[in-house]
């Protein structure tokens, strides 16, 4: 006979699966699949190149278009190096609050729209739910795009898209993307007395940073049109890694630093990356002057678009009628709701939990967050029925 779970007994079990984003989550597809096939749903399973990931959809309900789309992620950050108090592997209720790594980002979603399948079958959908289940969200976002192109090939086209990603529930309608590059200097070596007639490496990169500070100081001092609800309503530039050089009396040879860019919209990662990209060529040409070995080079590292406001969207009204909220929001950090948006659906994000709790030590969802999560899930299942 089919198992049934409550969504906490399913969060549960997803929490007890180790899916560190540098780990497989192959066993909780597994899981998931068997669970999903046992209720006579079928599952789509579309691995990565090396065969130890994979992603999971399916269509619950009749194979007619209009439907909606539950789209979560099934991987976690790590918790090597943070501070825990109890196992991040177990499920722990203590004062209204359920501990577990991922608990709220976001496998409190997860276990929402697996739970909810049972009573949507009962139902009598007239229009389906479909669950996109990802990997990779939390290491470049790598695991949705192949995923999703297969649903556009697959499956009916779903009317609107619900990313879970923790928002208290509250409806976001936009929120920025993720640009995340490593810029590589090189340069010529020689004593640092006769620095003139090498390239430092690390001064090559140094001017660099410093013309992205100043990128980030002009976005400041020049908010976007339209993008009040944003915090800071500019886009951001960020460089948080830098290394370089061999010893201090020699020019670099070598120089690397990272560049995190949260594009906010409208203006797009694209228009970016074509900045950084001619700055790189500005820098490079210069410096072959001296050295026409000097190079700088970008590198991609994940390109994530952000999710633009929809004028009455299908998703963001749907939502407004399922959570009762009609505020305006968006958000700064990224999801896959922006890749979702790209493909050609209506998409909005709404998930139980708060945001500040997501990679924290003793990460918790409140166990309030997930009761109206369910409540929000019963609706769904009752607007699809009618």
């Amino acid at each position: 006979m089919a198992r049934r779970y409550t969504p906490r007994e399913m969060l549960e079990k997803l929490v007890a699966f180790d899916t560190t984003c540098t780990r497989s989550n192959l066993a909780l597809i597994d899981f998931v699949r068997d669970y999903l096939e046992s209720h006579g749903v079928a599952c789509t399973i579309t691995p990565n190149a090396e065969g130890d990931k994979a992603s999971l959809f399916a269509n619950v309900g009749p194979m007619v278009p209009g439907g909606v789309v539950l789209s979560g992620h099934t991987d976690v950050v790590p918790v090597e190096g943070q501070d825990w108090t109890r196992d991040p592997w177990t499920l722990t209720e203590e004062n209204g609050r359920l501990y577990g790594r991922g608990a709220c980002d976001m496998k409190g979603f997860d276990a929402l729209a697996l739970a909810i399948v049972p009573e949507a079958l009962e139902a009598g959908l007239k229009r389906p739910i479909q669950i996109a289940l990802s990997y990779d969200e939390e290491d470049g976002m790598y695991g949705a795009p192949p995923m999703i192109e297969r649903m556009r090939a697959e499956l009916p086209h779903a009317a609107a898209v619900i990313v879970g990603e923790p928002s208290n529930l509250a409806v976001v309608g936009a929120h920025k993307g993720i640009l995340e590059l490593i810029v590589r200097t090189k340069g010529f070596e020689t004593h640092s007395s006769i620095r003139h007639k090498g390239v430092s490496a690390v001064h090559l990169a140094a001017r660099f940073v410093t013309w992205l500070d100043d990128r980030q100081d002009e976005n400041l001092a020049n908010p976007l049109p339209g993008a009040e609800l944003f915090d800071p309503p500019c886009t951001s530039v960020h460089v948080g890694e830098f290394q370089g050089g061999e010893a201090h009396n020699i020019t670099a040879g070598r120089a690397w630093f990272s560049v995190d860019v949260r594009a906010c919209p409208p203006q797009t990662s694209a228009e970016w990356l074509a900045r950084i990209q001619e700055k790189a060529a500005e820098l490079q040409a210069a410096a072959q002057k001296v050295r026409p070995e000097a190079r700088v080079e970008v590198e991609i590292k994940a390109d994530v678009p952000p999710c633009a406001p929809e004028q009455n969207g299908a998703a963001e009204t749907l939502l407004r009628q399922l959570t009762g909220d009609n505020s305006s929001n968006a958000v700064s950090y990224a999801t896959e709701a922006g890749l979702f948006q790209g493909a050609g659906y209506s998409t909005a994000v709404c998930g139980p939990g708060d945001i500040a709790q997501a990679h924290q030590p003793d990460e918790y969802l409140e166990i309030s967050e997930l009761e109206k999560g369910e409540a929000l899930m019963k609706r769904l299942v009752q607007t699809l029925s009618t």
